[in-house]
């Protein structure tokens, strides 16, 4: 098994590379990030293209030729200590085929966002890479707590993370251990079948998702589980599911831990040996506690849940 290589911890007056991969942003929603990031204690250092706008079916943070260029400096420039994406949205599959480690690979630095960026974090842990799945720059219409934020620069200054969680109905009880992959549920079923996909087996598993139909939730695990993932991992964490189903005939379960779609993952589940814990505070949510990709997790889940890297 390769060994999984976590960036060196970082130290005041480091610099951070604010790069834009997917989609587009004003300078009002990431004025209160990198203010943070100044009052931290480190530099940011913004991207070329942070701001870029293009328009194409989406609003991008610029063209694709655009947002390769900012990424690929933002991971090789040896002045920076991490890269933090300044939101998700869609884009990342844009760039994994034109990233180039060179230079990260002799000087590797934390990686942070989660939604879209899952592609980035899985291209970086196929090269052997841990990552940061956290909030990103811009906060969302939900907000951001700031034990989020606090526990992100946490973990850049070397600190792992463990939490103890409450409980919730659908879990699935038992103790099991492994290396954490995953992130966005989308993408994860995005690069199923893929060279950049996760490799599963062993592993424990994390998914969150926002605004997706109950269909078409149920048709990505379903997509797992005809790719072998549920025969393979060693145990699931489920985050956030936000704003779930048809709002109007389902609001009842329109909140950031839809019971419904917990439901639906349990069902599907049921079969499957391996512990499951729902409600992690990770994902499309105010309360978006980081995950470390690649990190090795020990899990215990039974009248709490706990999850120690």
């Amino acid at each position: 098994m390769k060994k999984i290589i976590f960036p060196k911890s970082l130290k005041k007056g480091d610099k951070i590379a604010v790069i834009s991969p997917a989609g587009s942003v004003d300078v009002s929603q990431l004025e209160a990030g990198i203010k943070m990031i100044k009052n931290k204690g480190f530099v940011p250092v913004l991207g070329e293209h942070l701001y870029s706008k293009f328009s194409n079916g989406y609003n991008y943070a610029g063209t694709e030729k655009e947002r390769i260029k900012d990424i690929n400096w933002a991971l090789n420039d040896k002045e920076t200590s991490a890269v933090w994406a300044s939101r998700g949205g869609y884009g990342c599959q844009h760039l994994i085929q034109h990233l180039k480690l060179n230079k990260f690979i002799e000087n590797p630095k934390w990686y942070i966002g989660y939604s879209d960026n899952t592609v980035i974090q899985s291209y970086l842990l196929k090269k052997g890479f841990a990552s940061i799945h956290g909030q990103t720059i811009k906060t969302s219409s939900f907000g951001v707590t700031d034990e989020s934020y606090d526990l992100i620069f946490d973990v850049l200054k070397g600190k792992v993370p463990k939490y103890i969680i409450k409980p919730d109905q659908f879990n699935k009880k038992g103790n099991t251990k492994g290396e954490l992959v995953g992130g966005n549920l989308a993408l994860i079923f995005a690069l199923l079948g893929t060279k950049y996909s996760f490799d599963f087996k062993d592993k424990i598993l994390f998914i969150e998702d926002i605004g997706e139909n109950f269909y078409a939730l149920d048709r990505m695990i379903m997509s797992l589980e005809l790719a072998g993932v549920f025969t393979k991992i060693s145990g699931l964490i489920v985050g956030g599911m936000t704003n779930m189903g048809d709002e109007k005939e389902n609001t009842q379960y329109n909140n950031s831990f839809d019971e419904f779609a917990y439901k639906l993952i349990s069902e599907r589940l049921s079969k499957y040996k391996f512990p499951v814990a729902f409600g992690f505070p990770n994902g499309h949510i105010k309360d978006n506690r980081p995950l470390i990709i690649g990190g090795n997790v020990k899990m215990k889940v039974d009248n709490i849940i706990k999850i120690e890297f």
